[in-house]
């Protein structure tokens, strides 16, 4: 899938972290297009185990901002987020009869871009 980034203030990633995919989207999915604040603020209060991560992401791309000149932080938005599936790891249980069932151990790589509100 791709990604439309054209002009952007910052981004940040973090990579391999522990959460499958199709649950890291229903977080990614609550903060997309909204300011940073309020964004931080949905994070806060989501009970959800991506929420916190996320949350340290958007910071962290918030502090990428900050390094550049001229940008007003009040100003940002979260332009693009999107999750995509890392590494599998492939694990058995056993069940009966003699049986094994495979475990899918997912992973998820998670990147958020900020834009300024007017340019967005």
């Amino acid at each position: 899938m791709a990604k439309k980034m054209d002009g952007y203030i910052s981004k940040a990633t973090l990579r391999n972290i522990r959460v499958s995919p199709r649950r890291a989207r229903l977080v990614v999915d609550m903060v997309r297009g909204k300011k940073v604040e309020e964004a931080i603020n949905i994070l806060e209060f989501a009970n959800k185990k991506t929420a916190p991560l996320l949350k340290k992401l958007l910071m962290s791309a918030v502090a990428n901002a900050r390094e550049q000149s001229s940008v007003d932080i009040d100003e940002l938005m979260v332009k693009l987020a999107w999750v995509d599936e890392g590494r599998t790891l492939k694990r058995f249980t056993p069940r009966a009869h003699g049986r094994a069932t495979p475990v899918l151990k997912r992973h998820s790589h998670i990147t958020v871009v900020l834009d300024e509100l007017g340019t967005a």
